[in-house]
């Protein structure tokens, strides 16, 4: 996986590709597809394949985490955390995170998930992804693991002053892996790649009317 698909995908932090390279991503996908943990796609990780929760694929993850900068003691919000690999990820690079999941049964996994590998830097809390988790704000750096519509307002509102958001956008046509960096009131954007995901529950456009 690591080889394969992360490195060739301009992945070249050496934190982050040893963290990839020796934490157990099947561990973290449900027995009936670990078959398929280190394949080139996004992966349901819930009874619900069509509209559960997710995985992001490895190259595509990797690339946001690198961006995302999470070392030493930044306070990191993991916004659709689903098993807590992400998240896990993120802690093994030193960050403190706090892995959001909307799903109370896959929240309960990742909690036990972290406990065993998240080297006691994880804290999983449920509840609503676009409301983002204001208990632990401000955050150095904001991960969404998959697409939103509507622009994630809330969570830019927890961002700490600097801090910036990865994620990707899926409201101007092909979506893309974008960045957005927080200075005061002010936001500024910056496109990384094209980045094929599903929206996030929660992050949906609103529908408009149809006559």
């Amino acid at each position: 996986m690591v080889d394969c698909q992360v490195r060739t995908f301009d992945v070249t932090d050496r934190a982050l590709l040893a963290v990839l390279e020796d934490l157990p991503r099947e561990r973290f996908v449900p027995e009936d597809r670990q078959v398929l943990a280190f394949s080139d796609q996004h992966l349901v990780v819930s009874p619900d394949i069509e509209h559960g929760r997710f995985l992001l694929a490895p190259l595509i993850f990797a690339r946001m985490a690198q961006e995302l900068g999470a070392g030493a003691g930044k306070r990191v919000l993991d916004v659709g955390a689903a098993t807590g690999y992400g998240s896990v990820v993120l802690a093994r690079l030193g960050a403190n995170v706090t892995a959001l999941e909307s799903d109370g049964t896959i929240a309960a996994r990742a909690r036990d998930l972290a406990a065993e590998f998240g080297e006691g830097r994880i804290n999983v809390v449920t509840g609503p992804l676009e409301a983002g988790w204001k208990a632990g704000a401000p955050y150095d750096a904001i991960l969404i693991n998959g697409a939103f519509e509507a622009e994630p307002a809330e969570l830019l509102s927890q961002l700490a002053e600097n801090g910036h958001l990865v994620g990707i956008d899926h409201d101007s046509g092909a979506p893309k892996a974008v960045i957005i960096q927080r200075a005061g009131t002010a936001f500024g954007s910056r496109t990384l790649f094209n980045a094929p995901a599903p929206v996030l529950d929660g992050f949906r456009a609103p529908s408009g009317f149809v006559f």
